[in-house]
């Protein structure tokens, strides 16, 4: 009998691949001969000096119960609801604002409040690659529904085809994580209709959960609409450490859509501290909350990565791939040469260029390039894509 429960062996297999690929694809290679690391969204350059500065004057105790014991505090918790009425046109108040640690702490809140065992969550494909271990560990269900072939777009009938009696979630991710899309209005609204409807008709609200860590991240100008602005049932997720480039401070929160009913409303407020308490006191740090008026006012330098994006997308289209221009993200996504992103990845690898193979999102044929490599690493990893389509 083994001494693990099923949710935590099922979470930990769901995360197998993930966890194989980080302790193996850069092994034993030295970091001389890296040219490119194109697999994650780390820093690979000194943080925002703006960052380093808040931290350091919020870490600076002003009382005594500075470090003491912290839950959701109403100053950052203001700060974050009037942020979210400027920028999304929506009338949250400070009480629809848990803060928690990062978007990952956030969709775990989502999926604890609102996930009996059994229950479904329908997730996109490709798709982050957490959201089916976190499910497991519930014990609710995830069901992968594909987006649309070529542009990825949501394809509301495959979603309205999964759900069933037990769907309380549909995760939106945008923009998307690996392609960069966002969403439109249009295509929200349609999405918002139809589940308006199969709420009717399962008896219960189906609740969208609105991954927005990549909010602020666009290009071109790029418009961004939320879920939340057309469908009442939302709770959106928010991270921090995308703007900041800085994914080892974990301070994020979830909203919940004032738009919603308000006795609902009401109960789900109620209920996210003693959620956060539950799950081993799921609240971000001090000195995190302390900033949150610093880090809405700071970001890294979203043109400068639009270049970066600007440069390795015209370089692949100009050699052949197939690869699609982010609106969005960190991101590229693109097909693999000859179909198979792990022969793909181990090619590049052995000129000291990686890029994460697209088995990560159930999609081998496919891989992701991760713009937060520096302009220098770009570069270097440029002929070896090269070389690839010259073979």
């Amino acid at each position: 009998m083994s001494l693990l429960s099923q949710r935590s062996q099922s979470a930990s297999e769901e995360l197998r691949r993930v966890f194989e690929f980080f302790a193996n694809y850069r092994a034993d290679i030295p970091d001389e001969d890296v040219r490119a690391d194109l697999t994650f969204g780390n820093p690979h350059e000194m943080p925002i000096p703006g960052l380093v500065a808040s931290l350091q004057t919020r870490t600076e105790p002003h009382a005594v119960d500075w470090f003491a014991y912290k839950t959701n505090e109403q100053e950052p918790r203001t700060e974050v609801a009037d942020a979210l009425r400027r920028e999304l046109g929506i009338s949250f108040a400070p009480e629809d604002i848990a803060l928690t640690n990062g978007a990952f702490g956030a969709i775990a809140l989502a999926f604890s409040m609102l996930l009996d065992p059994g229950d479904e969550c329908i997730t996109p494909l490709p798709g982050w690659f957490c959201y089916a271990t976190m499910l497991a560990a519930r014990g609710a269900r995830t069901v992968p529904v594909r987006l649309e072939d070529g542009t990825f777009d949501l394809d509301i009938g495959a979603i309205e085809a999964a759900i069933t009696p037990r769907t309380k979630i549909v995760v939106v991710n945008t923009p998307h994580n690996p392609t960069g899309v966002i969403y439109t209005r249009e295509r929200l609204t349609e999405l918002a209709v139809m589940l308006t409807a199969k709420s009717e008709e399962v008896g219960h609200p189906i609740f969208i959960l609105s991954d927005e860590p990549y909010r602020r991240i666009r290009f071109d100008g790029a418009g961004f609409t939320s879920p939340a602005a057309v469908y009442p049932w939302t709770l959106i997720d928010y991270s921090y450490g995308k703007i900041l480039l800085a994914p080892g401070l974990r301070i994020g929160y979830l909203a919940i859509s004032p738009e919603m009913p308000d006795e609902d409303r009401a109960a789900l407020q109620s209920f996210t501290e003693s959620t956060q308490v539950s799950e081993g006191w799921a609240f971000p740090d001090a000195p995190f909350q302390y900033a949150i008026r610093d880090l809405e006012a700071l970001s890294i330098d979203i043109g400068a990565l639009e270049a970066k994006r600007d440069r390795i997308h015209g370089a692949l289209t100009q050699w052949g791939y197939d690869i699609i221009k982010p609106a969005g993200t960190f991101y590229l996504w693109g097909k693999a040469p000859g179909g198979d992103s792990v022969a793909f990845a181990k090619r590049l690898a052995k000129d000291g260029v990686y890029v994460m193979p697209g088995t990560l999102f159930d999609l081998p044929g496919d891989f992701r390039i991760s713009l937060t490599a520096t302009a220098k690493m770009i570069e270097a990893s440029l002929p070896a894509f090269k070389a690839v389509m010259s073979h």
